[in-house]
């Protein structure tokens, strides 16, 4: 039997640049924010966390000073994929060495590599290490899916602990889980999409929305993990009209927007990704975006959500 990862909410956190460079004295405060919050688990140079656009020096040096900064307070894990299998094996290793506690490998994106490949794909890392993977299936950004009887295989290997699943396809969801052994976990990869994994047996959450409500989605998910899914179901609610703003543009565009309206400092985003695009038609009705505490005391105003009143039909901040 595997022991889990992690149950809970896990960010997956943003990487704040400042001048082309990682910002670790801003990134210190996000990571001691989370833990404050009460967010189970750091997932460090993930999508979220703009890995692509960082050298291998910049990636493993946040690897090593995440994992020095949380300090066994909670769990780190470590995205490593890439879409060349030894690329993404020296990737698992080298993290690996710097004492993380999980590895987060996607699928191979642009390759549309077949399940077989697939198969051999993650094998071929699992054999080389000792830390716990988990895989990463997020179709709409890879152009690859991995179907269920694919995952009940990988589900064998004594090092792949779960999946971050972020298809949005709840039919291959059960079947995954009625394949699967138990000890194969299943995170949501989708923030509003917790409560209904979590439903179906799921562990958790990896959240992009954790970066601006830690304590929201910890409870979300802490509430599901103890089967009240009535409260858990209002919470989700609650906080879907916040998920949808934070993926009003490509990830992470919105969320470190977001955080540095909050004076958070998720600094800048680096090329190809870009500032949220304003229209320039000059008709942008402008009213704040507000969504409801946990406790259901404050109202939280974090940032101001625009609508183009043209034809463009897009939502800008």
């Amino acid at each position: 039997m595997k022991d889990i990862l992690f149950t809970g909410s896990g960010v997956a956190i943003v990487t704040p640049f400042h001048a082309g460079a990682v910002n670790f004295p801003a990134f210190g405060r996000l990571i001691d924010r989370q833990i404050d919050g009460g967010t189970d688990a750091i997932i460090v140079c993930g999508t979220t966390g703009e890995a692509a656009t960082m050298t291998q020096k910049e990636r493993m040096e946040t690897i090593a000073y995440c994992v020095d900064r949380v300090a066994g307070r909670v769990p780190v894990i470590a995205g490593t994929g890439s879409n060349d299998t030894q690329v993404a094996r020296e990737n698992a290793l080298a993290a690996e060495r710097l004492g993380v506690d999980g590895l987060l490998i996607v699928t191979p994106y642009y390759n549309k590599a077949t399940q077989q490949g697939l198969l051999r794909h993650y094998k071929v890392i699992a054999d080389s290490v000792g830390t716990p993977i988990i895989l990463y299936n997020v179709p709409s950004r890879t152009g690859v899916n991995i179907q269920p009887e694919t995952y009940a295989e990988l589900a064998q290997h004594p090092n792949i602990a779960g999946v971050k699943e972020a298809s949005g396809n709840f039919s291959q969801i059960q079947k995954t889980r009625n394949l699967c052994p138990a000890d194969f976990s299943i995170w949501s990869g989708n923030d509003d999409e917790t409560a209904a994994i979590c439903m179906l047996g799921g562990s958790g959450v990896i959240s992009v929305v954790a970066n601006v409500l830690p304590a929201e989605m910890h409870r979300l998910t802490a509430l599901c993990l103890a089967n009240d899914f009535s409260a858990a179901g209002r919470l989700q609610l609650r906080l879907k009209p916040l998920c949808d703003a934070l993926f009003c543009e490509v990830n992470p565009i919105p969320v470190k927007t977001a955080l540095n309206l909050m004076g958070l400092e998720a600094g800048e985003l680096r090329l190809p990704l870009c500032p949220p695009h304003r229209c320039q038609c000059g008709a942008i009705e402008a009213g704040p975006f507000i969504v409801g505490s946990a406790a259901g005391a404050d109202l939280l105003s974090f940032f101001s959500w625009e609508k183009c009143r043209c034809s463009c039909e897009q939502r800008h901040f």
